[in-house]
């Protein structure tokens, strides 16, 4: 089995930043790929940003926080992070942490961390 645990999130104004980190632990041996998603309320989950596992690292970002959000990794740690800046109301959301296995495949989820941005 694989875990997740999620950490970081919370209440900032508009403009400010936020950290989110991701440990995961267990079975993690072919792990391809762990991004973030975020579920507004009301609304479906979305794709976030995702970074690959492998020695490049490549990263995919959604449209709407492109410049504002970094992911990034630290092997040595297991961990996952989100960088949030310039946050806005709109990014109101429970963040959650996946890893996807591909072969053979296999999607996991943290528990969800809430991130509130306030006027």
């Amino acid at each position: 089995q694989v875990q997740l645990v999620e950490s970081g999130g919370g209440l900032v104004q508009a403009g400010g930043s936020l950290r989110l980190s991701c440990t995961v632990s267990g079975r993690i041996s072919g792990i391809n790929r762990m991004g973030w998603y975020r579920q507004p309320p009301g609304k479906q989950r979305e794709l976030v940003a995702t970074i690959t596992s492998d020695s490049g690292g490549s990263t995919d970002y959604a449209r709407s926080v492109k410049g504002r959000f970094t992911i990034t990794r630290d092997n040595a740690k297991n961990t996952v992070y989100l960088q949030m800046n310039s946050l806005k109301p709109e990014d109101t959301a429970v963040y959650y942490c996946n890893a996807d296995r591909i072969f053979p495949y296999a999607s996991y989820w943290g528990q969800g961390t809430q991130v509130t941005v306030s006027l």
